[in-house]
């Protein structure tokens, strides 16, 4: 349950849930299904379920023992708002996050209408940022579901983007990242798709991420959009708490 993570906008993953199903096309090359089976392979014992759906009771608190306030993505391997978790279980997550105020939490989901039901019975501490993925124009209900809960920063995950996403509302949205898919058999993502989003970001003053291009070879790919890198970020960040 990593305290470092490669992921571009994040610095740290916590995983009290891993495993997950597919729900969308999103979905089909998950990278945290190739990931949950390469360490069932390698035996940690973790992931001994491989990606079947599991609950980790014991690494609940393990936020409260990093000192130094960090941005952490919750679930990097999972979504908490699975149907088969239950309420009880995200509440306990909630808590963690709401008692651990000098990090910054980070949720994403798929699961927007589960979130949205959800969303009376959770306790949004201003350091927990809530998202959604939305990979293509199909899923764009994501967003209004969203906008609905008590998040403080509420932020999109457009990736990996898979068709182009005009006349977005962004209104209520504090971020905006933009990734294509990567590794086996990664589908393209068209330029334009990209651009129109950044611009659309641009109009609104919304914080965009270019995460990557994506590909088979993401890092030779590179991040560059048009001659630059892109990495704003909710104007929070960089002024967490101060430790416990």
């Amino acid at each position: 349950m990593a305290d470092r993570s490669a992921i571009e906008w994040t610095e740290s993953t916590w995983n009290p849930i891993t495993g997950c199903t597919k729900v969308s096309p999103g979905c089909k090359h998950c990278y945290a299904e190739r990931m949950a089976l390469r360490l069932q392979a390698m035996g940690q014992p973790n992931y001994a379920n491989g990606f079947a759906l599991t609950l980790h009771d014991h690494v609940l608190e393990l936020p409260l023992q990093w000192k130094t306030p960090k941005t952490i993505f919750v679930n990097s391997m999972s979504d908490l708002f699975h149907q088969d978790v239950p309420l009880e279980f995200i509440l306990k997550v909630f808590d963690v996050m709401g008692r651990a105020h000098w990090h910054q939490f980070q949720i994403l989901t798929k699961r927007a209408e589960r979130l949205s039901e959800l969303d009376c019975s959770l306790s949004w501490s201003p350091n927990i940022w809530m998202g959604v993925s939305v990979e293509n124009q199909k899923y764009v209900h994501r967003i209004d579901h969203l906008r609905h809960t008590g998040a403080v920063i509420k932020f999109l995950s457009l990736e990996p983007l898979l068709g182009p996403l005009p006349n977005l509302d962004l209104s209520g949205i504090g971020w905006v990242i933009v990734g294509g898919e990567s590794g086996p058999k990664a589908r393209p993502m068209q330029k334009a798709w990209v651009v129109e989003i950044r611009d659309q970001c641009l109009e609104a003053r919304v914080p965009f991420f270019f995460k990557q291009w994506g590909g088979v070879r993401k890092k030779k790919a590179g991040r560059l959009l048009e001659g630059r890198v892109w990495d704003e970020m909710p104007s929070s960040i960089g002024a967490p708490a101060a430790g416990p």
